[in-house]
């Protein structure tokens, strides 16, 4: 039997996997590559360069993308927009942990007769 690996067999199952160029990101959100290098300047995400020295985007930034498009499309500001999805991130971090806890604290707790 084959050794189980934690890693996707084909690259492009990889959500961190770096496969749409600027070009190929921006069409496929309907926004502009210049939108794209301003999330980059506001450090929302960094795209990895091709050897070339080309942008390269992965799933998980363009899902991160589009969710700035959405929050810029709807009024706010896209400093704002960055701030929003980066608290949302870390809440979204802290509450994974948290719900971590609880589940290993349940594991220690003694338990009470009644």
């Amino acid at each position: 039997m084959p050794p189980v690996s934690s890693r996707p067999i084909d690259p492009l199952d990889d959500d961190d996997y770096a496969a749409y160029t600027m070009g190929r990101a921006a069409e496929m959100l309907g926004t502009t590559p210049a939108f794209l290098r301003s999330l980059g300047e506001h450090r929302l995400i960094t795209p990895l360069r091709s050897e070339g020295g080309h942008r390269r985007y992965s799933r998980y930034q363009l899902r991160i993308a589009a969710r700035a498009r959405e929050l810029v499309d709807q009024g706010t500001p896209i400093e704002a927009a960055c701030r929003i999805i980066i608290l949302e991130d870390q809440l979204e971090e802290a509450q994974r942990i948290n719900e971590q806890l609880r589940a290993e604290g349940g594991e220690h707790q003694p338990k009470t007769s009644a």
